[in-house]
């Protein structure tokens, strides 16, 4: 069932009844696109996610759905305007000393410590931990060859206001409760690993137009655990934005999680699209996501 608007959330939530063009994009800023966005109906029942293996890994999606088309802004028009915790993201200039992005060696040995050290520094967090990675394609032949992930059409947010807490409970059993006692986030970072993004960019909403009663939640059952996340309903409010032609040399750093209640950006939901300005006979998608936890003091 939909999450319901609570008390605490009131500095961060847009009133879903307000008119629409209050969160449009400012006119004349930038190019916009039109696209399709696949979108969460609330029925009242739990939508359930089964995922089995890497390579065309949802096993099993139930819920009901509904396509949408929306405005989807260029945020490079907004620069430094975008923040992690104003919006619940922002690109930043990060090169990576990476060679091959499917060298899982490699990318513990080397990538985990440049995602920490850029997590910090965009954050503010004291300390930062990689818990683990996804690799995408949108070439069906390399998910399964490689057994890699392909892009999400829909819309949702990775973890709720019980996975968030829950997650950190189970990858750190030990200091849990007393990390709990401190503001933390789940904070992802998203970029292409060889050639610039041209098609299924990654689409985010801004957080501060997405009310409590658009996050559906939603449980995800893996081979091992069962998780929780938020799929998305559908509200003209929302403002969605994206990064065309994302370099090897940029991140994006998105907030999917945040234990603070203070007004700031919580959750961030996001989805790839299908671009309409992707070039004929561009090359499928290619990119990696890595996932953290952040710790303030």
């Amino acid at each position: 069932m939909a999450l319901r608007a609570m008390a605490e959330y009131a500095p961060m939530i847009q009133d879903r009844h307000a008119h629409p063009a209050h969160n449009s994009p400012p006119a004349g800023r930038g190019s916009t696109v039109h696209a399709e966005i696949t979108f969460s109906v609330d029925t009242g029942e739990m939508p359930v996610n089964e995922t089995y293996e890497a390579g065309r890994v949802i096993g099993r999606r139930s819920g009901a759905r509904e396509q949408r088309r929306v405005e989807i802004a260029d945020a490079r028009a907004w620069g430094r305007e975008m923040t992690l915790d104003r919006n619940g993201f922002e690109l930043a200039e990060h090169a990576t000393t990476v060679k091959n992005f499917f060298d899982a060696t490699e990318l513990a040995r080397i990538y985990y410590a440049e995602i920490e050290q850029l997590v910090s520094r965009v954050s503010g967090a004291y300390r930062v931990h990689v818990f683990d990675h996804t690799l995408r394609s949108g070439d069906e032949a390399e998910q399964s060859e490689r057994k890699v992930r392909e892009p999400v059409l829909w819309a949702h947010n990775d973890y709720t206001e019980w996975s968030g807490p829950q997650r950190l409970r189970e990858l750190l059993p030990a200091g849990a409760e007393q990390l709990l006692k401190r503001r933390f986030a789940i904070i992802q970072v998203w970029r292409a690993i060889s050639r610039p993004i041209l098609a299924n960019p990654l689409a985010v909403v801004d957080a501060r137009s997405v009310a409590a009663g658009d996050l559906i939640k939603a449980e995800r059952r893996y081979p091992h655990r069962v998780g929780e996340t938020y799929q998305l309903a559908y509200n003209p409010n929302q403002r969605w934005f994206y990064f065309p032609h994302m370099t090897r040399d940029e991140a994006l750093v998105f907030k999917v999680y945040d234990s603070e209640k203070d007004g700031r950006a919580r959750f961030t939901p996001h989805c790839s699209f299908v671009d309409p300005a992707t070039p004929t006979g561009a090359p499928p998608r290619q990119s990696i996501e890595a996932r953290t936890l952040a710790f303030f003091a």
